[in-house]
C-alpha cells in the first residue's frame, strides 16, 4: 500500500504487515517449495492497482498496448513479460508492505525472467488486503465467486488500472468478436451490475464484456434466474435474422437460458450470433452436458454460430485466455502460462 494516510492507518499497515510476516514465518519451507500443488498462480500482487502506467521504473505497458494479442514471437513476448513482470514486482515490493513481508520471507530476489517471478497462493487474497495504492485511490473492489463456505478473493483497483484491463481486454476479444459493437442480450439479471464500486467476479465479468455490444437487454428477469420473455421477445423482434452478440456465465446460459428455450420449444431469430461465454464446465460435465451439445443446443435455438468460451481470474482481471474454433484456448501477449509441477 503506498502513499500517506492518518496516523492511525499508517501504524494498521504496519501491524499487518507484522502479522503477514510472522504468519509467513512459521510456515514449513515445502509450503514454498509446495505452492504449485495449492493452487499457485503467477501474479505479483497485480490485483493492487498501479498509481499510474508511466510511473512504474522500468515498466514498458504500452509496448504491450501497440504489439499483435497473438502471434508475437515466443521470444520477442518472452522478453516483454520478463521486463514487466521485474518492474511489476520492483513496484509493489516497495509499496505494499505486505508483499515485501511475503518476499522477505521466502528469499526473493529480484525476478531474471518469467520463470523466477515470485508466484502466490491465490489463498492470500482471501486472507489479506494488497494493495500498492492508498485505500483512498481505491475505484473499485472485486471478489471472487468463492466456493461455497470460503472467503472470497478481494483485489483492490485504482482508477488507472481498472483503464488498462479494459484496454487489455478490448484488445484480446476484438480478436475474435471483431471491432463492431452488435445488439447485446446479457443472460443475467440486471442487479448484479448495480453496485458500480464493488463487484462480484460475474458482476465484472458482465460490466466488462458489456463494453463490446450496444442496446443491451438483460435477457433475466431478476434473482429468480427465470426469463424475462417480454425483454426477450422485444430484443428478438428487433434483431431479427441479424448478428447479435451474447455473455452468460456457462451453467446459467444451459440451465437458465437454453434449457427454458428448449422446454418452451423456442428458437429465437438470430443469424451468425455470437455467445461468448465463461465460468467452467464442472457443474455441466456432471449432468453429461458436452461442450459439443453445448454448441448444438446454442445454435438451434438462439443461432449461436460462433462460441467462444474463455477462462479468467479475478486475480487477473482483464487478460483472459479466449477458445478458438477448434475448442483450444490461447495465452494472449499479456499472460502466459507456467507450469510450475508437472505432476499437477
Amino acid at each position: 500500500m503506498g502513499g500517506g494516510g492518518s496516523g492511525g492507518e499508517v501504524q494498521k499497515r504496519e501491524a499487518d504487515s507484522k502479522v503477514a510476516l510472522s504468519r509467513l514465518s512459521v510456515m514449513e519451507p515445502a509450503y514454498w517449495e509446495g505452492l504449485a500443488e495449492a493452487g499457485a498462480t503467477s501474479i505479483a500482487c497485480e490485483g493492487g492497482g498501479i498509481s499510474e502506467p508511466a510511473a512504474i521504473p522500468g515498466s514498458r505497458i504500452e509496448a504491450f498496448l501497440e504489439a499483435p494479442v497473438f502471434g508475437v514471437p515466443a521470444a520477442e513476448k518472452r522478453a516483454l513479460l520478463d521486463s514487466e513482470l521485474a518492474a511489476l514486482t520492483a513496484h509493489h515490493r516497495a509499496n505494499c508492505p505486505d508483499y515485501a513481508a511475503i518476499l522477505a520471507t521466502i528469499g526473493h530476489l529480484a525476478p531474471a525472467d518469467t520463470a523466477s517471478a515470485p508466484f502466490l497462493p491465490v489463498s492470500l487474497f482471501k486472507l489479506h488486503d494488497l494493495l500498492s495504492v492508498p485505500r483512498a485511490a481505491v475505484f473499485k473492489t472485486m471478489t471472487s465467486s468463492g466456493t461455497t463456505g470460503q472467503a472470497p478473493s478481494r483485489i483492490f483497483l485504482d482508477a488507472p488500472t481498472a483503464a488498462l484491463q479494459t484496454r487489455v481486454l478490448a484488445r484480446i476479444m476484438a480478436d475474435f468478436i471483431g471491432t463492431k459493437r452488435l445488439p447485446m442480450l446479457v443472460i443475467d439479471h440486471p442487479s448484479v451490475v448495480k453496485d458500480r464500486r464493488s463487484f462480484s467476479a460475474r458482476g465484472a465479468g458482465i460490466l466488462g464484456m458489456m463494453t463490446f455490444g450496444r442496446a443491451h437487454h438483460f435477457a433475466l428477469a431478476d434473482e429468480t434466474m427465470a426469463i424475462d420473455w417480454e425483454a426477450l421477445d422485444a430484443f428478438a423482434e428487433a434483431n431479427q435474422g441479424q448478428p447479435i452478440l451474447a455473455f452468460g456465465f456457462t451453467f446459467m446460459v444451459w440451465k437458465h437460458f437454453l434449457e427454458p428455450l428448449a422446454r418452451a420449444g423456442r428458437r429465437l431469430p438470430f443469424a451468425d450470433a455470437i455467445l461468448v461465454q465463461s465460468g467452467g464446465w464442472k457443474k455441466l460435465e456432471a449432468e453429461a452436458v458436452s461442450n459439443e451439445r453445448f454448441r448444438a443446443v446454442a445454435l438451434e435455438r438462439a443461432g449461436f454460430a460462433r462460441v467462444h468460451n474463455f477462462y479468467g481470474m479475478v486475480e487477473q482481471t482483464g487478460s483472459v485466455f479466449v477458445e478458438c474454433e477448434a475448442g483450444r484456448l490461447h495465452a494472449p501477449l499479456f499472460a502466459d502460462v507456467r507450469i510450475r509441477d508437472s505432476r499437477t
